[in-house]
């Protein structure tokens, strides 16, 4: 199954939605038999460029999808060492045998019988070249050097660790210090970060956390909980939260603020999350679906005291939540984002009211899609202004163990003239 859920992701698909395909019809499997899948996709995943050379080096020819991604599987599971090797290298022939019969049987059991009698030169080779040591395509590698170049290697290595797991809590139902030793008392290791963060020694299930269901808590990036406090919305304002699904950061506003916020997204079953979000925690804003680049098809001629744009981009920030980001990006994506964020800013500057805020934001590590596309916009905008943001500095909020990548910038519409 996640040889399956690994080949769909190489053809384009999502592993979100890659996964929820795979785990649907193993529902009424054990909880861990369905946790060991979805592990060894993202350990997969999280491999790009390792496993993915060692895989082509055993083969002549490249093999049809399905069994490229089986063994990539398989070889993953055999370097884990979870399980024994005959167990491994036998599951996969069986597996096999669903895909082409008994001469793909054949051609799987001889590869990875190879791989285990050739494994150290092959991992060697592997790591050898810096897709391999580094887990990242070329293009990726090579971007990240030129723009940080000393920050570019702890950046990728960030990127392949196991991500944090934080909570947000929810300042209309408790404190922070009361949820921290509510967790104490349940023996839930955890400390502050941020101004509403709580970060957990380890992840676990959101059922499992006290008060996740009666909305104390969300789940949400420590870097991502800055958006609402740069923001800066104040009660009886009036915000936009622009590209807002699954509706994080909506909320985190309107936990802050007494405010009338509209969230508009133009995907509707994404917009279904905020709705279902904002209704666990207790929250009410406006939930449209619609184009965020036209917005006199939706807002008519509503102007905002604040925007908060939470531009589409590559995602490059987030990849160690999301792994399969390596596979699908291409290096032509970073500019065709770029031209979408350029497109959004200049329609919702439109609806800023004369001395309101726009708070711009990607989770891009990608210049183009940040501080380059920021000054490529005040340059169109002589009413527009970058304000000084206390942290992070520059904008540009580098991946750490706790927490992903981001970019931000604050920027002010000049009051009208009297």
């Amino acid at each position: 199954m996640a040889s399956r859920v690994v080949a769909q992701v190489a053809g384009g698909a999502s592993l979100t939605v890659a996964l929820a395909g795979a785990l649907r019809p193993a529902r009424e499997a054990p909880a861990s038999l369905r946790g060991a899948l979805q592990d060894l996709a993202y350990a997969t995943l999280r491999d790009f460029g390792f496993v993915d050379r060692i895989a082509d080096s055993l083969v002549a020819r490249p093999p049809q999808p399905e069994v490229r991604a089986l063994l990539m599987v398989a070889i993953t599971s055999l370097r884990a060492g979870r399980r024994g090797a005959h167990a491994i290298v036998d599951q996969a022939v069986e597996a096999a045998a669903l895909l082409g019969g008994e001469r793909t049987k054949g051609f799987v059991n001889a590869v990875l019988r190879r791989f285990l009698r050739e494994r150290e030169s092959l991992e060697r080779a592997a790591e050898a070249t810096e897709a391999g040591r580094f887990r990242h395509p070329q293009w990726w590698i090579d971007r990240l050097r030129i723009a940080y170049p000393h920050e570019w290697e702890s950046m990728l290595a960030a990127a392949n660790t196991h991500p944090a797991m934080t909570l947000r809590v929810n300042r209309r139902r408790t404190t922070r210090d009361a949820y921290l030793a509510r967790l104490g008392e349940v023996a839930i290791d955890a400390l502050a970060v941020g101004e509403d963060g709580v970060l957990l020694a380890k992840p676990m299930p959101v059922d499992a956390l006290p008060g996740f269901r009666e909305g104390e808590v969300s789940v949400q990036d420590a870097g991502a909980q800055l958006a609402a406090g740069l923001l800066g919305a104040e009660d009886g304002m009036t915000v936009l939260d622009a590209c807002a699904a699954p509706g994080g950061k909506t909320a985190h506003i309107l936990e802050r603020a007494d405010v009338r916020l509209t969230a508009v997204d133009s995907d509707a079953a994404r917009s279904e999350r905020i709705c279902e979000n904002l209704e666990r925690l207790g929250l009410a804003a406006k939930v449209v679906v619609g184009d965020a680049a036209r917005p006199r098809s939706w807002a008519g001629d509503s102007r905002y005291d604040r925007i908060l744009l939470d531009a589409p981009c590559t995602a490059s920030g987030v990849v160690r939540r999301h792994p399969d980001i390596k596979w699908l990006r291409r290096a032509d994506d970073v500019d065709r984002f770029a031209a979408t964020q350029a497109a959004l800013l200049d329609a919702l500057w439109q609806r800023l009211q004369p001395g309101g805020r726009m708070l711009y934001a990607t989770c891009s590590v990608f210049p183009e899609e940040n501080v380059v596309q920021v000054e490529r916009f005040l340059s169109r905008h002589p009413d527009a202004r970058r304000l000084a943001i206390a942290h992070p500095a520059s904008g540009q909020l580098l991946p750490s163990h706790d927490h992903d990548g981001f970019f931000y910038a604050l920027l002010a519409m000049q009051p009208a003239a009297a």
